[in-house]
């Protein structure tokens, strides 16, 4: 093995994968004299950096002064030979560029390790299909991206709808492969698919890769990425990743900024809230952060200033959460539930045009933004006008959907709309009346007392007034499948506080118990001897 580590870029290219190849030598960054250089070294290169094949090698600090002789399929750089005899005088007008063709790409996340998954096949980019998409093939795009760990599989074009061909359908990784046109799948561009159920991936963050096993080793299992849990991608209890590891953060501290930094670090969009007490329910494991400390400025939660990892004096009741407004918000109204219609797209905030704006479009705002009920739908800009593009015209929902981008509408090129006609809604802002979280109390995560968050305080609920229909809910919202027993008479333990005095009227098909609806007729006069428990099937 050579006495010295290398880091590896292509810089200046526009992406990835192509650019003028740097090399990290003994603390220093050198450039590469094109008379030292070829197709195999360049094939090494696009290899080394999980970018298939070389495309083009284009000729024409300090200068690496040695003579780089590969044969070609070295795995890395590091094994290549060198020689030392300097046969020219380089300077960096003959500095080396490569431009590899990468094979998979994360596109309108943001960042480079978020985003629609992107694959190039017969020289054209185009998009999977999220039929049977699931963690074992975002693990597959993470590492081939060498993007860390996979944090989410995302469906339904969550980063936005692509174009042209569907490459992939019905991806089936066992989570091993080290491409994701290794993975099973029916054959190129077969498929039954449209742009709507575009495939996406969240990955932890970028691993830094030294040709050098142990260097490696500690930094890939010092990585730390955040998801949301018990909620939504855009909401929940915030979890980080440390030492591969999933670990919650305590609330102590927890304000806006922190908030910021997660919405902003997962792609979705603006903070909303910031939530403490457990709001999405306890975690489980290992607390990571205690004390965090944002200016909100930071681009992931691990450069926040906080206590040590894993030091803390705190427990899972005060896990601290996030709401996050993901695609959609309310601008110069007065209120997070009043204003302008924006939407996030392409890393870019822009309006919707009023054209056939109308109450079930407003409805389905109101809903995305736990604003509660629509109040009114307005147009022509009663807002004021806003700026930058207009994504959408035309609306339709019919309003049951749960993100305003799953409604139809017209491509953002085909408009023929100004900021006039911005769209505007004015919702009931009635958070504190409906459910805003539940939680299991007194076995596990997935097993125990029935208990759901209204305003700021937490309620037990009457073994009278819940069915199977309200625990599938639970089950749900709290990631823990099927339930298996609904059991009363407090059989994890009697409560403490207030008995929910409304009758729960789930369903049974909704995605959280804050969708559900309640009855105000007040059939039975509980006490905490008949505290309603649940048994889901996760653990």
């Amino acid at each position: 093995l050579h006495l010295f580590v290398f880091f590896l870029s292509l810089v200046d290219g526009g992406r990835r994968c192509a650019g003028r190849v740097d090399m990290l030598f003994r603390g220093q960054w050198l450039t590469v004299c094109d008379d030292y250089w070829d197709i195999r070294g360049a094939a090494v290169v696009c290899r080394e950096l999980g970018c298939g094949e070389v495309l083009d090698v284009l000729s024409d600090g300090q200068v690496w002064s040695e003579e780089l002789q590969c044969r070609g399929n070295e795995s890395q750089i590091h094994f290549c030979s060198t020689s030392s005899s300097l046969k020219h005088n380089c300077s960096h007008d003959s500095d080396v560029g490569v431009v590899c063709a990468e094979s998979v790409r994360l596109v309108d996340g943001g960042r480079r390790c978020t985003g629609r998954v992107e694959v190039l096949h017969r020289g054209q980019w185009g998009t999977v299909c999220d039929d049977g998409w699931d963690m074992r093939d975002a693990a597959v795009v993470c590492r081939e991206l060498r993007c860390g760990e996979a944090v989410d599989a995302l469906s339904d074009a969550h980063f936005g709808s692509g174009s042209g061909l569907i490459w992939m359908n019905n991806v089936a990784c066992s989570g091993s492969e080290s491409t994701l046109k290794n993975c099973k799948s029916p054959g190129w561009g077969k498929h039954n698919c449209d742009h709507s159920k575009d495939a996406g991936v969240v990955c932890s963050g970028m691993l830094l890769y030294f040709h050098n096993f142990l260097i490696v080793t500690l930094f890939s299992h010092n990585i730390s990425g955040v998801r949301l849990v018990g909620g939504s991608h855009c909401s929940g209890r915030v979890e980080v990743l440390h030492r591969g590891q999933w670990g919650t953060v305590c609330d102590d501290g927890w304000d806006m900024r922190d908030a910021a930094v997660v919405c902003r670090e997962l792609g979705c969009g603006e903070a909303g809230d910031a939530l403490s007490d457990a709001h999405f329910g306890p975690g489980s494991g290992q607390i990571w952060m205690v004390d965090v400390d944002c200016s909100g400025s930071e681009s992931t939660l691990k450069k926040c200033h906080s206590a040590l990892w894993g030091k803390q004096a705190c427990n899972h009741s005060n896990d601290a959460g996030v709401f996050c407004s993901d695609s959609v918000r309310l601008v110069d109204g007065g209120s997070r539930c009043a204003g302008r219609v924006e939407v996030l797209h392409r890393g870019q905030w822009g309006t919707v045009c009023g054209d056939y704006w109308d109450m079930r479009d407003a409805a389905v705002v109101c809903r995305e933004l736990h604003c509660g009920e629509a109040v009114d739908a307005l147009s022509d800009a009663h807002f004021g006008p806003g700026s930058g593009p207009i994504w959408m015209d035309n609306v339709h929902c019919s309003g049951s959907e749960s993100t305003l981008k799953k409604c139809s509408s017209l491509e953002s090129s085909k408009h023929d709309c100004d900021h006039s006609k911005d769209a505007g809604v004015i919702c009931s802002e009635k958070i504190n009346d409906y459910i805003l979280g539940v939680r299991l109390v007194g076995g596990s995560r997935c097993s125990g007392r029935v208990e759901m968050l209204h305003g700021e305080t937490w309620s037990t609920v009457c073994d009278a007034d819940f069915d199977q229909q309200d625990a599938e809910v639970v089950c749900r919202e709290l990631g823990c499948g099927l339930p298996v027993e609904v059991l009363g008479a407090a059989a994890f333990g009697r409560g403490e506080g207030q008995v929910w005095s409304e009758e729960l009227q789930c369903r049974g098909n909704e995605s959280q118990i804050y969708f559900c609806l309640t009855s105000s007729s007040l059939k039975h006069n509980c006490t905490h001897d008949s505290d309603v428990s649940v048994v889901c099937a996760g653990k």
